[in-house]
């Protein structure tokens, strides 16, 4: 690996050689990079829309900033990076459109600095297109604006992963060890467990070239990232074992759980596949996916013969560590959790494109342009089919809890007030109100409790319509809304109800 870096940073690659160390990098050799990063965040907001409102998981992360409601319960598997993030605007607005807006710009600009971070180690044109791959995926364009982790988890893997090659060949280059710390910590600060499977592979590179600054720098990133989710483990959860087994079950015990195949199904757009059931998709839809590591393997390949192996295999093994637990050791799927893998996996997939579309000379080869610009085209066909039922499909479903939100005022349900049941947890947001669970994986208190609570503050219980309601909620007045049954408890004294 270490003659891989050398000899790349030397100047040995094929076609397009890459920047000494020490050479100043001019800014505007990245304007392809900048462009794909402009239309990255125009796209999220035509295609996605500042209107779409937030989601369940969204609305967790949000309530614990925003004064929209009380902060959700937050369980053991979430980190508080999301929290952090949106902190910015969800301290001050509830305006939803002004946090997608927000979260769209600095998901186009962090893209641009991710990518920024491997100049030099791939030309311009790799660069660039290698975002565009990465952005042009419907679970990409989605999620880029949304107020969830695993899009930032992707960024801090890409970035840490190319400023650690540029700072392993250039030890003056403070910049990169600066990269280095910011990416393991954005990592860290989004899914803690995440960094902890994408880290070995950067800390395997920094030692085996005996950089032990640069391991450290690696080191003290993941740290910074760690010590308020370790802090906090031991608070509320007995500790970082304790909290790690909690979020295991919570995830429905990590083990060894073939999920590839719920992967595949989750490619037509289901957000959440869990369970995981029904026929596989079209192979137009998942065939991109087991492109990916096939083309992958010719960008190693490109990359071993024209001696420059470490900038390409450090992403491929960084993306395979990162895929690892959610390909082989949980039993339901999201297409998200794969983002990391995917940022990674599309610098050598890029690389190989290029190297099949243009001869050493740097020439076109016709035919192949014409059958990679055909293939891509279909591909980005397929991605927007997907992304635009799924933003529609999302769109239905929360319209549905804002008026049951809305509902709920009109009979009096209103802040301070509480939730319970199904889809509490997002309805509650919607309504300002605080939610609870005496049982499930959201449980924060007792069937007494919300008794308790009911007789002096609005309340009401929520259920799958024809359910029954939970035998704390039996005596309330039923009523229905948008897709749910939901029962009100009596108004506590001095409660004139509605108006």
């Amino acid at each position: 690996m270490a003659h891989g870096t050398n000899a790349l940073l030397a100047g040995r690659r094929r076609g397009a050689p890459a920047t000494a160390p020490g050479t100043p990098w001019r800014a505007r050799a990245l304007w392809p990079v900048a462009a794909v990063a402009a239309a990255f965040a125009l796209a999220q907001l035509l295609l996605v829309g500042p209107g779409l409102r937030l989601g369940w998981d969204e609305t967790v992360y949000v309530s614990q900033v925003s004064a929209q409601a009380p902060p959700a319960f937050f369980s053991a598997p979430r980190a508080r990076g999301v929290s952090l993030l949106v902190a910015p605007v969800a301290s001050w607005s509830t305006s939803t459109a002004l946090l997608r807006v927000y979260l769209a710009l600095l998901s186009g600009l962090g893209l641009y600095l991710a990518l920024r971070a491997w100049r030099g180690l791939f030309p311009a044109r790799v660069l660039a297109l290698a975002g565009a791959l990465f952005a042009t995926l419907w679970v990409t364009l989605f999620y880029g604006p949304a107020a969830m982790p695993n899009y930032w988890v992707a960024l801090g893997a890409l970035g840490c992963a190319g400023c650690l090659l540029r700072a392993r060949a250039d030890p003056r280059d403070r910049a990169a060890l600066w990269g280095v710390a910011a990416g393991a910590a954005l990592m860290v600060w989004m899914r803690p467990t995440d960094a902890a499977w994408i880290a070995p592979p950067l800390l395997a590179l920094a030692l085996a070239g005996r950089h032990l600054r640069l391991a450290l720098v690696l080191l003290a990133g993941l740290a910074t990232g760690a010590v308020q989710w370790v802090i906090e483990a031991y608070l509320g959860h007995g500790g970082p074992a304790q909290r790690l087994a909690q979020g295991s079950r919570i995830q429905g015990g990590l083990g060894w759980n073939l999920a590839v195949d719920d992967q595949l199904r989750g490619l037509i757009g289901r957000a959440l596949c869990r369970p995981c059931t029904g026929p596989l998709p079209s192979p137009v839809i998942w065939g991109w996916w087991v492109l990916l590591p096939l083309l992958a393997a010719v960008g190693l390949t490109v990359a071993v013969r024209a001696r420059r192996t470490a900038p390409t295999l450090l992403p491929l093994v960084c993306a395979t560590t990162a895929a690892v637990p959610y390909l082989f050791l949980i039993g339901y799927a999201a297409p998200r959790f794969l983002q990391p893998a995917y940022a990674l996996l599309a610098i050598p997939v890029a690389d190989a494109l290029s190297h099949l579309v243009t001869r050493p000379a740097g020439r076109w080869r016709p035919v192949a342009a014409t059958v990679v610009a055909l293939a891509l085209t279909g591909h980005l066909a397929v991605q927007y089919v997907v992304l635009d039922r799924l933003v529609a499909r999302t769109a239905a479903d929360r319209d549905d809890w804002a008026r049951t939100a809305a509902h709920l005022h009109r009979l009096g349900v209103r802040p301070p007030c509480l939730l319970t049941g199904t889809e509490a947890i997002p309805v509650a947001y919607y309504a300002g109100c605080a939610s609870a669970a005496p049982s499930g994986n959201n449980a924060n208190t007792t069937e007494a409790g919300i008794r308790a609570t009911a007789r002096r503050t609005p309340t009401a219980a929520l259920t799958p319509p024809g359910e029954p309601p939970p035998a704390y909620a039996r005596t309330w007045t039923p009523h229905r809304s948008a897709g749910l049954d939901f029962y009100t408890a009596p108004r506590p004294p001095g409660d004139d109800g509605p108006g």
